[in-house]
């Protein structure tokens, strides 16, 4: 199978990429956003600030829990 980035013949540590090298610039696409996931769904700002929000909250939330929890 040969490297999705360079072509170059893949290597079983890095399958399905040649090197780290490959394998850190495929990371680095996904995580700015050159490739993405398409949807049929269209969100409005309002409902993806919403849900960024709430998602925040919840992260809090389940923080303070683990915190304040005590041990049994």
């Amino acid at each position: 199978m040969s490297c999705p980035i360079c072509q170059k013949e893949g290597d079983v540590k890095y399958r399905p990429f040649c090197s780290k090298r490959c394998a850190d610039v495929d990371l680095s696409r996904w995580l700015s956003g050159t490739y993405a996931v398409p949807s049929l769904r269209e969100e409005g700002e309002e409902e993806v600030a919403r849900a960024f929000e709430e998602s925040l909250r919840n992260a809090s939330n389940e923080a303070l829990d683990a915190i304040t929890k005590k041990p049994h």
